[in-house]
């Protein structure tokens, strides 16, 4: 036994190790070197990262670009669908021979029939193309009701009304039989109610042009989209 102790002291002094020592350090070394080392996944999502970010800025700056030509043309329909108001306004105060509440008047029928406008473009004409993908029949379709609604209707029945009332009110015109107020009012603006057909003809010829520009421009857009995607 004490031989055998002997001969064991020995091989360790000697240097010799087991074999279970020798792989222990190695695994070691191993899984330090695997956790130093960075992961290839957080290297790609690094590198990743800004392409994304560049490809959503030029997104961003195409939708920037193709957006401008609408907002213009929404402000110029409502800009249009407006000076029809006043007008309409000043035809039908002088036939009623009304001078009261012109600031008040000038202002609603200015300002109702250009918001009117521009918001019935935004959700009819221009959400309606890039979600639904109307075709460019119904484009020029809702741009042209939006036109007669908005610039000429709108704005001639308010008008009509209004003045009619202040007509009454203060007594500018002969009080209309009972039953009869509407009959002779109309009586009173045939001349006025005929020339609304210029700004009708305007308003339609004007949405057919505003349609055709809102498909162009969905088209354009879908063109430099889709060939990225």
């Amino acid at each position: 036994m004490a031989a055998l102790r002997y001969e064991a002291e020995a091989k360790l002094d000697s240097g010799v190790e087991p074999v279970g020592a020798e792989e222990a350090p190695k695994d070691v070394k191993m899984t330090a070197y695997m956790h130093g080392q960075p992961s290839p996944f957080l290297e790609d999502a690094k590198l990743r990262r800004p392409m994304i970010i560049e490809i959503i800025e030029k997104k961003f700056e195409c939708l920037k670009k193709e957006m401008i030509p609408n907002i213009y043309h929404m402000t110029l329909t409502g800009t249009a669908a407006g000076c029809t108001g006043i007008f309409t306004n000043f035809t039908f105060r002088r036939t009623f021979k009304v001078k009261h509440d012109a600031l008040k008047t000038y202002a609603s029928l200015a300002t109702v029939p250009f918001l009117s406008a521009v918001v019935a473009h935004k959700l009819l004409v221009i959400d309606a193309l890039y979600s639904d993908n109307i075709s460019k029949e119904n484009c020029v379709f809702r741009s042209s009701l939006i036109g007669i609604v908005c610039g000429v209707l709108q704005p001639n029945s308010s008008a009509f009304f209004k003045n009619g009332r202040l007509a009454t009110k203060y007594h500018t015109i002969p009080l209309p039989p009972k039953g009869r107020v509407l009959l002779h009012w109309m009586l009173l603006c045939q001349t006025q109610v005929k020339l609304m057909a210029i700004p009708l003809v305007f308003h339609i010829a004007f949405g057919v042009v505003n349609g055709l520009h809102y498909y162009t421009v969905f088209e354009s857009t879908l063109e430099k989209t889709v060939p990225e995607e």
